[in-house]
């Protein structure tokens, strides 16, 4: 799926390329499913900070079966079942991936949920565990707890033994929170949940805040912050980057952490690796499960992204080649 002008998901079209050419170093996989993401939509628009030449095909996530290596690649084979990690590109039957943001799958898990669980398990692990350290027994506040790498946030911090705080818009979120490990659920549009976090803590606030939406949600999570607490600052689906007062970071001695996953791969790929196995492990006892709320054919693209981001999904949307 090419996007040939910059006019967001509607400017996706169908286009059938030649064979891909498998170079020194690279993977061909031929692509059994392919994650959605909010910042697929961002990069049709030319608002994401990775901006390709065009044209381009959007997509970071894809699982499938390895159909060639490349020379200098020895540690998958032919007909392995991998998933990928992309910068761009992930919206086609096949691809063509860097050895070194290629991962082998467990036997037990799907297609569908390795391309829904890739990124955004990563970007919420990497942040809850190398980022902000947190620790059993810690109170987490996740935000947008229905979404994509909320959900996972959700999962994980359950996992790791936080006391876990979702909120979300609306009952059905609440609750599919709810069921993936939350422990309290708020929801934002008719509670003060700040007030409600800062009941719950008696006062102290979230050891750890996940917040991928920015805006007035980061304004007031700074009300909720525990005494060396840590925000985790992940995106800005809200459409506004926040500022902040630094005599308020100064008089809580809380940190403002950023989670640039996709940075990793050029600065320290060995932390990626050693999430992906740490996810294996949680995936393989039973702690984490991606959430597919929907699939599409990946020539419906469009539609996809379009029922993204009207934000009324839930979990992760996945494109079937």
């Amino acid at each position: 799926m090419i996007v040939r002008e910059l006019g967001g998901p509607g400017s996706l079209e169908v286009e059938t390329l030649e064979k891909i050419v498998v170079g020194p170093g690279e993977v061909g996989i031929d692509v059994k499913a392919v994650g959605c993401n909010f910042f697929d939509i961002l990069i049709t628009q030319g608002k994401y900070q990775v901006r390709p030449d065009l044209p381009f095909a959007p997509g970071a996530e894809v699982a499938g079966v390895v159909t060639d290596v490349g020379e200098g690649v020895e540690q998958f084979s032919r007909d392995d079942r991998v998933s990928a990690l992309l910068t761009y590109g992930g919206y086609a039957s096949a691809v063509s991936a860097p050895a070194d943001r290629v991962f082998q799958m467990p036997p037990e898990i799907s297609f569908e949920d390795a391309a829904a669980s890739g990124l955004v398990y990563q970007t919420s692990h990497v942040a809850l565990v190398h980022r902000a350290n947190l620790r059993a027994g810690e109170t987490l506040l996740v935000h947008a707890a229905a979404g994509g790498v909320g959900l996972a946030a959700v999962q994980i911090g359950s996992a790791l033994g936080a006391r876990v705080i979702g909120t979300a818009g609306t009952k059905n979120k609440l609750e599919l929170a709810a069921q993936n490990g939350a422990d309290f659920v708020f929801n934002y549009r008719e509670e003060d949940w700040v007030a409600r976090v800062n009941e719950l803590t008696e006062g102290r606030g979230a050891d750890v805040i996940y917040d991928p939406v920015g805006g007035d949600t980061f304004d007031a999570s700074t009300k909720c912050i525990a005494f060396e607490g840590r925000i985790l600052i992940v995106g800005f689906a809200s459409g506004r980057i926040p500022t902040v007062a630094m005599n308020r970071v100064l008089l809580k001695n809380f940190s403002l952490v950023g989670i640039h996953w996709g940075l990793y791969f050029d600065k320290d790929p060995a932390v990626l690796h050693e999430s992906q196995r740490a996810l294996c492990r949680m995936f393989a006892e039973g702690k984490i499960r991606p959430v597919v709320s929907q699939t599409f054919p990946l020539e419906e693209a469009q539609v996809a992204l379009a029922a993204l981001g009207s934000r009324k999904t839930s979990g992760k949307i996945v494109l079937i080649p």
